[in-house]
């Protein structure tokens, strides 16, 4: 079993549940924190009002003493009046009554004396009763409990007032007060209750909030989805809403209205691109079909050789475009640039400069190139690159053309320039496109299928550089800049 197969169980597959389940949790960690914080706070000062409530019964009983006065049994916190040199205590109440003090005090006596009602606080144990019975709700037999004590000299006092008591004059008396820690513990117990209480519905109002809260934010969302499920490939027409709350969710719509108008413009240029091949193909095929059916029809009138020159020349242009299109649709996949290989631009031109044929026309082609120009990338894609802006040249120049390679800090930059009518300036980016032709008829009789210019700036994109036309008075200058590469020698 996968390890993630647990925990796919468990955790919810909503947004809406899991924002809700993420908040609760939080909020959980959130009130567990201070929880805790308020329960050592409030027993902290139950406690203290506690020891509050214990001195301050621990001075009355000392006051009465020294007035003489054997205090009474009812007290809100144990209490023990022990004296040296008695077995039994002087007083007792609160609670202590219950280990039968008459017979014997159950706190120790003092064995020295101290200073007058000074008041000390230490654990002490407290023994086991003799009956084993609770009587008053609370046991302390056999714990140690904080105790707060205080001591009074019989010497202090008169004979009359240590009669009274029922001590010896040279006694030593000793306050008990046993700090009980059951109020502290039952107002800690009740907050902590209320607390549990308050958190369990605070989760629950947390976790709804948070759930309904994203089910309301999602709702743009959940529109989306609908009306973006209706798009197909063949018609992206349809747009979502944008909200005019400008949150994310309108980025969202935006980026997703990009998107869809992306898909539609590739879809219109793919149908223009299917008809325009197909009209491209269809008249060589036309031309063929003719000038065949013809011969077919008049074989003793025909010229042979003319017939078959005609058919060559027509299978060309079919062959020609077949290659430019298989090209197109390689360099539309978007496909890396395969090996980082080194090409020298200036020993390419010149070489191409050398070896196109001029037969048909006296036109001059030089390269004009004063160092070598490295570049990366495919030296095949480079050379259909050239030769691209070549055949474009030649098709539309009077007398010259002019090939000039310049390295320009970072980049390679190559001119095509040639001494024909030129492009006029609106239609300097319109001849970039694919089966456009400003001059249609020459470019069909020269072979052109209208596509060179388009596969010479995809190839120029592929290798990260840029094909331009560059204003001139005379003819058409096509401008190409590389990236340039260090030469095989400088790595």
């Amino acid at each position: 079993m996968n390890a993630t197969e647990p925990r796919r169980r468990w955790w919810p597959r909503s947004v809406r549940a899991r924002a809700a389940l993420a908040a609760a949790s939080t909020a959980a960690v959130i009130l567990v924190g201070v929880g805790w914080w308020v329960h050592r706070d409030v027993y902290r000062e139950s406690t203290q009002i506690a020891e509050n409530q214990a001195q301050t019964q621990l001075r009355a009983l000392v006051d009465q003493l020294n007035e003489g006065v054997v205090p009474v049994r009812r007290s809100a916190v144990p209490y023990e009046v022990v004296a040296s040199g008695r077995r039994s205590a002087v007083a007792y109440g609160g609670g202590m009554e219950a280990f039968d003090p008459g017979t014997r005090h159950v706190l120790p006596a003092p064995s020295e004396a101290m200073e007058s009602a000074l008041l000390t606080i230490r654990p002490l144990r407290i023994p086991e009763r003799r009956d084993h019975s609770v009587r008053d709700g609370f046991d302390m037999a056999g714990e140690t409990h904080l105790v707060m004590s205080a001591d009074i000299s019989a010497d202090e006092l008169s004979s009359e007032k240590a009669a009274a008591l029922g001590v010896a004059a040279d006694a030593e008396l000793r306050v008990y007060v046993v700090l009980l820690p059951h109020t502290a513990e039952a107002i800690t117990d009740t907050t902590d209750r209320l607390l549990l209480r308050a958190g369990l519905v605070s989760l629950v109002l947390i976790a709804a909030v948070a759930y309904f809260a994203v089910r309301i934010a999602l709702r743009p969302v959940e529109a989306i989805r609908v009306l973006t499920a209706s798009v197909t490939a063949s018609d992206p027409r349809e747009r979502v809403t944008v909200p005019a709350t400008g949150h994310e969710i309108t980025a969202l719509a935006t980026t997703i209205n990009t998107t869809l108008q992306r898909l539609d413009n590739a879809a219109a240029q793919q149908r223009r691109f299917v008809a325009d091949a197909a009209h491209e193909l269809r008249s060589p095929l036309t031309t063929l079909l003719a000038s065949l059916e013809v011969a077919l029809a008049y074989p003793e009138r025909t010229d042979w050789p003319a017939a078959a020159t005609t058919a060559a020349r027509q299978t060309r242009r079919l062959q020609a475009l077949a290659e430019d299109l298989l090209l197109l649709a390689r360099l539309d996949t978007r496909a890396p640039v395969a090996g980082p290989e080194t090409v020298d631009l200036t020993i390419l031109a010149s070489r191409l400069t050398e070896q196109y044929p001029l037969n048909e026309r006296p036109l001059t082609l030089t390269c004009d190139s004063a160092a070598p120009a490295h570049v990366h990338g495919n030296p095949d894609e480079y050379e259909r690159l050239l030769r691209n802006l070549i055949d474009n040249a030649v098709r539309h120049a009077a007398h010259r053309i002019q090939i000039t390679i310049r390295n320009q800090d970072a980049w390679v930059v190559l001119t095509v320039h040639d001494d024909g009518p030129g492009v006029p300036t609106e239609d300097a980016e319109r001849i970039f496109e694919r089966f456009v032709r400003l001059d249609d008829a020459r470019s069909r009789d020269h072979g052109g299928t209208g596509l060179g210019l388009a596969i010479a700036r995809d190839l120029a994109h592929r290798h990260r550089g840029t094909l331009t036309l560059t204003p001139r008075t005379l003819g058409a200058c096509f401008q190409l800049r590389l990236p340039r590469a260090p030469a095989p020698a400088e790595k």
